[in-house]
């Protein structure tokens, strides 16, 4: 019986010729990754193993996102850990405020997560990185701890669900709504411990920054990683890239899923999700009217060059509506520098929007963007659960940054082809 990707290379990395959903593995590790909100705690484990090493000091990725450039001081302190941890175990890819980015924007544009990788992050969203061709899943900050030590985690091989899209999509609707739309069918638990295997002819089509939206939701709807097929636009992404070997791996004809969802996305509208699920989608047409009072662009979901490129071409020449507060945030110092340079920037500044730097921020209610009691926001992050970028009783709607950008010159929900 054939082996989907996902069994592939877990099963490259346990040593295996093949596996078996529901098997456990014990598998060797590409990259160990940790941010500022998962790292300490993860450091503060590994430090009562009392090794003098890590099992490699390239292999473990740190990057300060969350709460940096710093909000306060039990945030600098939080840095300060994993500064100091750096320096003492000699990580060399620790990236410090000025280099570093949105973690999940960064690791693929330096290069650091290759196709048929096997990567542990402790943050959930570390599945962004399957659209290249690996295995990536997020896990806890004690197995993070254990990884940075053995350079080794253990896995249950699981389930697949194979996605396929087909047709033309429409203009205006992009990745960000394949996958809401994808959420909104199954649900949050609708491939919870599954891969996510997405496949097809507009897959195929899908530019990279695409395919990491897509991949970076698995999570939301309860997947253990989700994963694209690298191909010729795989391969010239990470041709300047790449600083070591990598596999291309594929799924055998005969592998077996569990399910395989079928979408014909034609006449697909942009999507958005209501409050307080990523479940709850509706068209854009049915959420049209809904008033705002702040717009986030940004995030690891949607925070890349063809995002701020979607969010200038709407806005330029516009004014965002005096009533609302637009926050953009480029993933990583390079895509704020290209943003630069192709006069996005200045589009945005002009058209009334607050630019920063690359950080998380207000995606998880850290800084940057709170929101008081009773307020609306429409954002392009991942997530919209009570409470979620500030007080309790506010509310997130999740869409792309075409719906976003239209939203903020109206000063409510708008789809992009009405401004």
């Amino acid at each position: 019986m054939g082996m989907t990707i996902s069994q592939k290379i877990l099963a490259a990395h346990a040593g295996r010729d093949h596996v078996e959903p529901g098997e456990l593995l014990n598998c060797k590790l590409d990259v160990v990754l940790g941010n500022d909100v998962t790292a300490p705690v993860a450091i503060s484990e590994f430090k009562r193993l009392d090794l003098d090493k890590v099992f490699d000091q390239e292999k473990i990725v740190l990057v300060p996102d969350h709460f940096a450039p710093n909000k306060d001081i039990k945030s600098a302190e939080q840095c300060k850990i994993m500064r100091d941890f750096a320096g003492q175990y000699g990580i060399k890819n620790y990236f410090e405020i000025g280099q570093m980015g949105i973690e999940h924007c960064l690791l693929p544009e330096k290069g650091l997560v290759l196709p048929g990788d096997l990567i542990i992050g402790a943050d959930s969203h570390t599945c962004t990185y399957g659209a290249l061709g690996a295995f990536a899943t997020g896990v806890g900050s004690t197995d993070m701890a254990a990884g940075m030590a053995t350079g080794e985690a253990w896995f249950k091989v699981p389930e697949a669900i194979k996605f396929v899209y087909y047709g033309k999509l429409p203009e205006w609707v992009g990745g960000k709504d394949l996958i809401l739309h994808t959420i909104g069918d199954i649900g949050v638990e609708g491939a919870r411990y599954m891969s996510m295997e997405f496949t097809g002819e507009v897959i195929k089509n899908l530019s990279m920054d695409n395919r990491f939206t897509m991949a970076n939701m698995a999570i939301e709807a309860g997947g253990k990683n989700g994963i694209i097929e690298p191909d010729a636009i795989t391969l010239e992404y990470i041709r300047t890239r790449a600083k070591r070997s990598f596999t291309l791996y594929k799924s055998d004809e005969d592998a077996v899923y569990c399910e395989i969802r079928e979408y014909d996305v034609s006449s697909l509208e942009p999507i958005v999700a209501f409050p307080h699920l990523p479940e709850n989608t509706r068209p854009v047409s049915e959420a049209t009217g809904i008033t705002l009072d702040q717009v986030v662009i940004g995030s690891c979901t949607n925070g890349r060059i063809e995002d701020l490129e979607m969010a200038a071409r709407i806005l330029k020449g516009k004014k965002i509506h005096p009533e609302i507060r637009t926050i953009i945030l480029p993933g990583t110092q390079q895509i704020f520098l290209e943003a630069m340079r192709r006069g996005y920037i200045e589009i945005f500044i002009e058209a009334g929007a607050a630019v920063s730097t690359p950080t998380c921020g207000p995606c998880l209610g850290g800084h940057m963007g709170i929101l008081a009691k009773g307020e609306k926001a429409l954002a392009t992050t991942n997530r919209n659960f009570v409470g979620r970028m500030g007080h309790p009783e506010s509310e997130v709607y999740l869409a792309s940054p075409a719906v976003a950008a239209a939203s903020a010159i109206k000063g409510k929900i708008t789809p992009p082809w009405e401004v």
